[in-house]
């Protein structure tokens, strides 16, 4: 590719009143902006209406990863080196990726009195936990000490991770789930599937649409802004995969038959373009992918894709503009922005065909 693709050039104006803080009391009730990626035409839907743009046959890819309470807040009680200044000071630890023995890669806040030996205290002893590593990106190595179900405990003491870009506080943790979440692992909800409710979804294998599901272990590293001005410098981050023999197959029979594969969101997206070879065969398995897509990138085996609306210079919005087109992609977010669309996590979907 002999243009070099700049940051700013997946930039785009958002009011900050149009992102949305809540998630709507009903699912499917949300927007939907139906773009053809061939020719750039929008249309304006609501969710529910993806039932008109699928058709029998079509294998809709979902994520039922599930998000864990990976929020901690806790109290810094002790140091390697008896550094005894700062103890009782807030300490908030987000868990990013589960290791051996109890040992979690975390981002903690504030980094910086977070040595090696460092000590936390959650829940009143609940919950211990100790530094035992500084990693090079300044995330945390922590391991955790507590009697009893680590998962119950989580549950108890955590909070749901939302986007830094969301204040109001979420009053029911599910709705930061997707109906149909199944494994414990991810920092944040794979939030194209928050729209579908198990109602939509029977809908629509009532029609004869396919649904297969993967794994994707959705991490942070979502949220992590490009920096560098040339997006190929941006070093992408790891996120964990996992698609079974019985899913593969049924994602290979539909597109053999003639059917679409369509992803329900990007975190979807990346598990079937890194488990897929040269000719679209979809192969099971599990393991870590750092896939970047940006425009360029011919996809293996997507056609079409559902998604919500992206931050202004992220990798999100780059790779729905490698399957439709950055022209296309900016003047449908600049029409969604006209018609007061909610954006990121809790807003509105886009269809892209």
């Amino acid at each position: 590719m002999s243009e070099t693709l700049k940051k700013s050039d997946f930039y785009f104006d958002l009011p900050e009143e149009l992102i949305a803080q809540d998630p709507l009391q009903d699912r499917s009730a949300s927007r939907l902006l139906v773009l053809n990626k061939e020719t750039g035409a929008v249309e304006h839907k609501h969710f529910r209406d993806i039932k008109e743009y699928l058709k029998p046959g079509d294998c809709l890819v979902i994520n039922d990863t599930k998000v864990i309470p990976a929020r901690l807040i806790g109290t810094k009680t002790g140091d390697a080196k008896g550094e005894g200044n700062q103890f009782g000071s807030k300490i908030e630890v987000l868990l990013l990726k589960r290791g051996q023995d109890d040992v979690w890669e975390t981002i903690v806040k504030p980094g910086k009195k977070m040595r090696k030996g460092a000590r936390i205290d959650f829940g009143d002893g609940l919950l211990q936990g100790e530094v035992v590593d500084c990693l090079e990106d300044g995330n945390r190595m922590i391991k955790f000490h507590y009697k009893g179900i680590f998962e119950e405990i989580l549950d108890k003491l955590g909070q749901m991770p939302l986007p830094p870009y969301i204040t109001h506080e979420l009053k029911d943790r599910n709705r930061y789930q997707t109906v149909y979440a199944k494994h414990e692992g991810s920092a944040a909800a794979p939030t194209a599937g928050l729209h579908f409710t198990n109602e939509l979804l029977k809908e629509l294998e009532d029609m004869g649409v396919i649904i297969a599901r993967v794994t994707l272990h959705v991490g942070l590293g979502t949220f992590r802004p490009v920096k560098e001005e040339n997006i190929l410098d941006h070093h992408m981050h790891t996120e964990s995969y996992s698609v079974l023999p019985e899913e593969a197959k049924k994602i290979n029979d539909a597109k053999a038959a003639g059917g679409r594969l369509i992803c329900v969101g990007t975190t979807s997206c990346r598990t079937i373009e890194s488990v897929s070879d040269e000719k679209g065969i979809v192969h099971a398995g599990s393991g870590d992918t750092q896939i970047f897509i940006y425009p360029g990138y011919k996809f293996k085996a997507l056609d079409c894709l559902i998604t919500n609306f992206h931050l202004p210079e992220s990798t999100l919005i780059m790779l729905v503009s490698a399957l439709a087109g950055r022209e296309h992609v900016l003047a449908a977010y600049e029409e969604a922005v006209k018609e007061r669309y909610r954006f990121f996590s809790f807003g509105d979907a886009m269809f892209i065909y």
